[in-house]
């Protein structure tokens, strides 16, 4: 059973996010302040924590902060309707998903569920290649681990699986919709989320992010990978 903490400050919210949660066969903590639900998430991390931005005595983004320094939680934004600063910068932070207020429960439910599915990818097929290659680059599927000129480059989880389904198909052109169904398991939702994560890659991985070798831009459709 995975263990979700929500922090919410909005009881009727959290009531509705917890029972939609719980029915799904999920065990879940609801804290209502930003720093208590802090405390709580780094005495014990939990498989996912749902955050509202908006919260008393210490911001979502300072909390999302200090748990991601301690550990890589995956984590799923909620922000008041129209707040767009907050969405961009909770993206471009490494956050895994974001969604508006009001919010169906519902889809707040199956997006729990893709991040956590999408947290413990599958391990390579046995005749797929372990390290993928490309000039600077090396990708390590099975540990996880990218090396830029031979030095670790450090990606977030999900800036690993954009690189490596790009990589294990070059040349293809991927649609950013089709980006956000299969690496974050979203049938719909905002492709911001894909161009955020590709800038992010991009300062990682090329050597003039400005003009990028690798993960390359199709205008009018979205991004591929040239090795």
């Amino acid at each position: 059973m995975s263990r979700v903490l929500v922090i919410e400050d909005d009881p009727t919210v959290a009531e509705v996010v917890g029972r939609y949660l719980e029915r799904e066969g999920f065990e879940v903590e609801i804290i209502g302040d930003g720093a208590q639900g802090l405390a709580r998430a780094l005495q014990e991390p939990p498989d996912l924590l749902v955050l509202d931005l908006m919260l008393p005595s210490m911001h979502g983004i300072e909390v999302f902060h200090a748990i991601r320094a301690a550990a890589p939680v995956p984590v799923i934004m909620l922000t008041a309707h129209g707040q767009q600063s907050d969405r961009i910068t909770g993206l471009e932070l490494g956050a895994d998903a974001y969604l508006a207020k009001p919010f169906s429960p519902r889809e707040l439910t199956a997006r729990v569920k893709a991040v956590l599915r999408r947290a413990q990818p599958p391990l390579p097929a046995p005749l797929e290649a372990a390290v993928l290659h490309a000039e600077r680059l090396e990708v390590d599927l099975v540990s996880r681990e990218v090396r830029v000129d031979g030095s670790h480059a450090a990606l977030t989880a999900k800036e690993f699986d954009l690189l490596a389904l790009l990589m294990r198909h070059p040349r293809r052109a991927f649609r950013r919709e089709e980006l956000l169904e299969r690496v974050w398991g979203f049938t719909y939702g905002d492709t911001s989320t894909v161009t955020v994560h590709v800038r992010r890659l991009r300062e990682k991985v090329e050597l003039d992010p400005s003009l990028p070798r690798h993960v390359c831009t199709v205008r009018g459709v979205g991004y591929r990978f040239d090795p």
